[in-house]
């Protein structure tokens, strides 16, 4: 399986990455991905630790002449977001990845590709099993459940590591180093509501979007894409307000971080209304298409007849939630006022899920300043709770505040410039980066990260860039020889 990938240069980061790719590794469910990384270092005689959390840790010694230099800590999380089409006949739980090239690309078929971070891992898999590469003594620390919660990171040992620099390789763009990133707070708004018969003389309709980009909901909320679930909403809340829709289902989105791309709505309205409802609705979808058509070429929005449900959601509750998330933020709050063109502070509605008596929201906000985070908590929080909404906070994680006296940011930035003739984008970015939680158990440690050109990530559209790969190879093995003298 994928033996095109593997030919790929430089082979010993394809090879790898191919490996990896074979096994599934969904957050939470990391347990055959720790085996195979217990299996990695063993086979190759190095130590091999696991702790409680599941957190794996390799560890390499100096190779000689690199015995004087600081310690350094190689940084990836071992977990993938599992995202795939909804035509894509695909199961996470027992295939691996399947991925071919695309001119400069590698993608996979019809499903996320898993370089994030899988790259990294790959990376730090090859290094490890080099008998070239110079490099000063070197941990390996594989995180687990990155992408729901960064819990490997939170449970880390603060007793574990003994590195001086930590190098993370989870930033997506080939020509940044980053130097700080946005916490976090998972948002969970919850209610139950009553149902009734649905009404006599109704048709059944169910409205679906679908066609999004999607994406990371922390690196690409900057692009305004569109958000299903606020999307589908909009067309429901107009079509009850002109003409008395109800709704029995809603189901949308899925990962709180990842933007969601397809939802869907099963609905009523009766038989008499059906003929304005259909042709307003199209000269609405029409006016939703034309406002995406260069963000969202590929969106979809269809009304197709359905089977007429037993139940509907009470007037009363309809209207609530209709309002509710009508009302709530999506989409970047407020770009930062000390960094141009940083995102500082955004919501993501990620899925909803209305059904038998329960309506349950899943969003995710972030923020690079805790007192923004916490204000857009707290308006969220007020919109839903107006709604009769209980709202649960949970999965906090700080941000990394950014040092730009940083001493192995100074060796990165002058060696990028030597490779490349040119400046390399110094920045922080709206993302959950676990340096900021690793920061928290390590105060006192140096840290950048970096990582080769992924594109689409937490999307079935995610690919990563072949000829990017060969620079941050480079990139990352110069960084190594040059680390500084302890």
């Amino acid at each position: 399986m994928n033996e095109e990938i593997r030919a790929l240069e430089p082979k010993e980061l394809w090879k790898n990455f191919a490996d990896l790719n074979e096994v599934p590794r969904a957050s939470k469910k990391e347990e055959r991905v720790i085996e195979f990384m217990k299996n990695f270092g063993n086979k190759n005689d190095l130590e091999t630790l696991v702790d409680d959390t599941g957190n794996v840790v390799i560890r390499k010694p100096a190779t000689a002449g690199m015995e004087d230099r600081k310690p350094v800590v190689l940084q990836s999380h071992l977990d993938m977001v599992h995202q795939k089409n909804n035509d894509t006949k695909f199961d996470f739980e027992t295939q691996g990845i399947e991925m071919y090239v695309d001119e400069d690309w590698v993608r996979a078929k019809g499903t996320t590709l898993g370089a994030d971070n899988g790259l990294g891992v790959a990376t730090i898999m090859a290094i490890l099993e080099s008998k070239e590469i110079e490099h000063p003594a070197l941990e390996a620390l594989f995180t687990v459940d990155e992408e729901t919660g960064m819990t490997g990171a939170k449970g880390l040992d603060p007793e574990m590591l003994q590195g001086e620099i930590l190098l993370n390789l989870d930033t997506e763009e080939d020509d940044e180093i980053g130097i700080g990133c946005a916490g976090g707070v998972d948002i969970t708004a919850i209610r139950e509501y009553e149902e009734e018969h649905t009404p006599d003389n109704s048709i059944g309709y169910l409205i679906k979007v679908k066609g999004l980009k999607g994406g990371h909901s922390g690196m690409d909320i900057i692009k305004g894409l569109g958000n299903a679930n606020k999307l589908l909403t909009r067309v429901l809340y107009d079509s009850y307000r002109d003409y008395g829709l109800r709704l029995s289902k809603f189901n949308g989105g899925g990962l709180r971080n990842a933007i969601p791309r397809e939802a869907e709505a099963l609905v009523v309205v009766d038989k008499a209304d059906m003929e304005p409802f259909l042709n307003e609705n199209m000269i609405h979808i029409d006016e939703i298409k034309a406002e995406y058509k260069n963000l969202e070429p590929n969106l979809d929005i269809s009304i197709s007849e359905a089977d007429v449900p037993e139940n509907v959601m009470k007037v009363e509750d309809q209207q609530d939630f209709l309002k509710a998330v009508s009302a709530a933020h999506n989409g970047v709050y407020r770009m930062s006022p000390d960094i141009e063109g940083l995102v500082e502070a955004s919501n993501n509605i990620a899925k909803i899920v209305a059904e038998e008596g329960r309506i349950e929201i899943n969003c995710l906000t972030r923020s690079s300043v805790e007192s923004s985070r916490d204000d857009l908590a707290n308006s969220l929080e007020a919109s839903f709770e107006l709604a009769g909404f209980k709202v649960k906070f949970s999965g906090e994680y700080p941000g990394w505040q950014p040092n730009r006296e940083s001493a192995i940011l100074k060796v990165a930035d002058e060696i990028y410039q030597k490779l490349n003739k040119e400046k390399a984008d110094v920045a922080a970015c709206h993302a959950g980066l676990e340096c900021g939680i690793i920061g928290s158990h390590y105060p006192e440690m140096d840290m950048i990260s970096f990582g080769p050109t992924i594109r689409g990530a937490h999307s079935p559209d995610e690919r990563a860039s072949i000829s990017s790969a060969k620079k941050y190879w480079k990139f990352v093995q110069e960084i190594l020889k040059n680390i500084p003298k302890k």
